[in-house]
């Protein structure tokens, strides 16, 4: 069983001294399921411990030149990367939970004259990308208190942040909260096929969006229809279209041996021993939601909670989280429902109008008219309309009044396994032209000037030759 190491286990008794001791405390948390999952975790915390607080969800770009007036200002899933604190002062109280790469050290706090503490897990050797999140490391700190029952929001955290998308399961700091949240009766853990939708979702429309690589079901569902035909596996149970969830072990079986073996003739050889991995991998149930409901399964979940932060709308995910959905919960379906059909309609635009460009090793669309919020969501779910062994970058510009591109990134699982970290490399690329960016290795972003985009292009294809 992972272990909290002692260094990482004081720095957080020493944040809850802090919060323990403090009456006027500011959260600032990133706008993604992460990082919405660790701002309900904080306020819970604050709202349990009776101390009076503010939330607000932003976006990185937002974090410049921060005024920090209350007399502890947190930050979660954000603020390693970025310098929130320049405008300290001698009487600020800051704490930093993050696991994005840090630009200070661990020295940092015996540097300045104020009470700054920050915990993320790269300054202990911890993978920031897939052995915990930015929620998980706030619920780490409600582990302090004794508040257990918070487990299955780092659970959440973790799987909207898609820390499991390496190995298939969740693992370092990560199976700590899963084995609370489990133990607490609140998860259930177990291997599945790995199909986005597994409790709403037609499992012949499921199978049309499984794979990056091109497959003869890609964006196909005539051929997903085909596919169960050929396989026994029936379309319907009643009047209703049979999901993941409703298969035996038995169709779950033919299905896993059917998709080994396409994905397998597709990929190179040094991919092969990772397509098990990409084909089945570990779910995760909260047991406390409805069957057949989009609560009922993380991803789904969090896809839930994505809808709202890119729709403006993150109170309401708040609500969920805390669990206050007399109203919320009717709100969240709508907002989910228009949300689906706003990236349906964009995505097919960019197809119709054969928007992806390819460089040598980077394919891009120009999102124009597309909100900043989901670029990068599209950008991901329109890999399998390009090449999968390429990143797809997206590009839109955040609005009228401002003068600067939202850039991100998304990439095939399979990149990952080549040990390319891209949000590294979008990270230096952007700073070198006068901008801003980092993330994670698969999905990453950045925020650059708005004549800046043919320099970054060129500098960030060419920061690939040879490595793809």
């Amino acid at each position: 069983m992972e272990k909290l190491p002692l260094k990482m286990k004081q720095l957080f008794n020493k944040a809850k001294l802090m919060i323990e001791s403090s009456e006027d405390i500011k959260i600032y948390s990133h706008n993604d399921c992460d990082g919405i999952s660790a701002g309900a975790i904080l306020s819970t915390i604050l709202d349990r411990r009776e101390k009076d607080h503010d939330i607000e969800i932003v976006s990185l770009d937002k974090l410049e030149n921060l005024e920090i007036e209350n007399e502890l200002t947190l930050f979660s899933d954000l603020g390693s990367g970025q310098e929130v604190d320049k405008l300290a002062n001698n009487d600020s109280k800051i704490i930093i939970l993050d696991h994005h790469p840090p630009i200070r050290d661990l020295n940092y706090r015996d540097k300045v004259s104020y009470n700054y503490l920050e915990i993320n897990p790269l300054h202990h050797g911890i993978d920031g990308s897939y052995h915990v999140s930015g929620g998980g490391l706030s619920y780490l700190l409600a582990r302090e208190f004794g508040y257990a029952d918070l487990s299955w929001i780092g659970v959440l955290a973790a799987i909207g942040d898609m820390q499991n998308s390496s190995s298939g399961k969740l693992e370092g700091l990560n199976s700590i909260i899963l084995n609370d949240s489990v133990n607490q009766g609140y998860v259930q853990s177990f291997n599945d096929l790995s199909l986005y939708g597994r409790q709403t979702r037609p499992l012949f429309v499921a199978l049309s969006y499984f794979s990056d690589v091109n497959l003869p079901i890609t964006n196909n569902r005539t051929e997903s229809i085909a596919l169960m035909k050929d396989l026994g596996i029936p379309r319907k149970v009643g009047d209703r279209s049979r999901t993941l969830s409703d298969l035996d072990i038995s169709e779950k079986g033919k299905l896993f041996s059917e998709l080994v073996k396409m994905l397998s003739k597709e990929v190179p050889k040094r991919y092969i021993h990772y397509v098990p991995k990409l084909v089945a991998s570990d779910s995760y149930e909260f047991m406390m939601e409805e069957n057949h409901t989009f609560l009922r399964d993380a991803a789904e979940f969090s896809t839930a909670m994505n809808a709202c932060t890119r729709n403006n709308r993150e109170d309401i995910a708040l609500e969920i989280l805390k669990g206050n959905r007399t109203d919320a919960l009717d709100q969240l379906e709508i907002i989910s429902k228009e949300h689906r059909r706003y990236l349906a309609q964009n995505i097919h635009r960019i197809e119709e109008e054969d928007m992806i460009k390819n460089l040598d090793n980077i394919q891009y669309f120009d999102g124009n008219g597309i909100k900043s919020q989901v670029v990068g969501t599209i950008a991901g779910m329109i890999l399998s309309y390009g090449d999968w062994r390429k990143p797809m970058i997206g590009f839109t510009q955040i609005s009228d009044e401002d003068e600067n591109l939202k850039v991100s990134l998304r990439c095939s699982r399979l990149l990952a396994y080549d040990g390319i970290h891209f949000g590294n490399i979008i990270r230096k690329v952007s700073k070198s032209i006068g901008g801003s960016g980092g993330g994670h290795s698969v999905a990453c972003g950045a925020y650059i000037p708005l004549d800046k985009k043919e320099e970054f292009l060129s500098t960030f294809n060419n920061q690939l030759n040879g490595i793809l």
